[in-house]
């Protein structure tokens, strides 16, 4: 593959990066946006040195961009630079490895989970200023206010860093698969009606978006039951379900668990990491019985409770 195509992938995977399309500002005759850019790609046509500056300044330039917009774009540049090139030759023993010959036939790795969180802070400001401070090392796709006003902070095709350590059923790298969205909340509080209803048409428009199965909506401590807690016992998961964003039961109070049920395995094929089994045990009651409780038995109702969960994923 030519040079120029690459430098021309390059372009197009900084303008993927980045959450809206950037307009690159310069004359008529030499205006680049991103259909543009594949023009040059299609037509193998290399970019003219004046061609190629003002894509290098659009980013410093266009008006959508502040100073710590900037860095975000600049880091975005930097991986579409990483991702364009071509890789470097794998060296095995007695195996003979041709040269690169990149394929034209691919596209952006797409989400397939969203995990929920509280903030556990006291405003919208206050997460965005932490998602912003590189010592932090944390971050999320989208912030939602008490006012319902939702702040995106990362395109949807980018890793946070949000899940941290988890696993959910077979994956066990959070972060590379899924969607993190943040609720401004300490922890102990409500959640705002205004915020819920945000969250609901987000949660529609990714779902749309990506397909993603109603399953794979679920909460931080779902996926990490050892060290988290959000979001709390406060949040309607049972609202989210009925609008079609995650899994909940019709409880009938006459039912009979099997006395073979095995509450551990249940937990298992639902997704929860049974390797504390007491830890395992919180999350599903946390999430699924609104109950802060910290006992590792369940009781009689829970396990009801657990068994009719379970076997919607039967």
């Amino acid at each position: 593959m030519s040079k120029n195509i690459y430098f021309g992938l390059i372009m197009i995977l900084t303008f993927a990066c980045s959450p809206k399309v950037v307009t690159v500002k310069s004359p008529p005759e030499v205006k680049i946006v991103e259909k543009e850019v594949i023009k040059y790609v299609e037509r193998r046509v290399p970019l003219s040195a004046r061609d190629q500056k003002y894509l290098d300044d659009a980013l410093r330039t266009d008006s959508q961009y502040n100073n710590r917009n900037w860095e975000y774009a600049r880091q975005a540049k930097d991986l579409a630079n990483i991702i364009a090139r071509p890789p470097a030759i794998v060296h095995l023993d007695n195996v003979n490895f041709g040269q690169f010959e990149g394929t034209y036939n691919f596209n952006l790795r797409r989400p397939n989970m969203v995990i929920i969180h509280h903030t556990a802070q006291n405003s919208c400001e206050q997460t965005i200023r932490t998602f912003q401070l590189t010592r932090t090392q944390v971050s999320a796709h989208y912030v939602i206010c008490r006012n319902g006003t939702i702040f995106q902070m990362l395109n949807d095709h980018l890793r946070a860093w949000h899940a941290g350590n988890g696993s959910w059923g077979n994956i066990t790298e959070i972060n590379s698969s899924s969607i993190g969205i943040e609720l401004d909340n300490n922890g102990t509080e409500p959640f705002q009606e205004a915020q819920i209803q945000s969250l609901i048409k987000l949660l529609g428009h990714l779902k749309k978006s990506y397909n993603i199965p109603a399953k794979n909506f679920i909460g931080h401590s779902d996926i990490a039951p050892t060290r988290k807690n959000d979001p709390s016992t406060k949040f309607p998961w049972k609202r989210l379900a009925e609008a079609g964003f995650g899994i909940w039961y019709v409880d009938n109070p006459y039912l009979v668990v099997p006395p073979d049920f095995n509450e551990l395995q249940a937990l298992r094929i639902i997704g929860y990491n049974i390797d504390d089994p007491g830890a395992a045990i919180i999350a599903f009651r946390r999430h699924f019985c609104a109950s802060e409780s910290k006992s590792n038995t369940l009781t009689p109702t829970e396990k009801r409770i657990l068994f009719q969960v379970y076997t919607k994923f039967m």
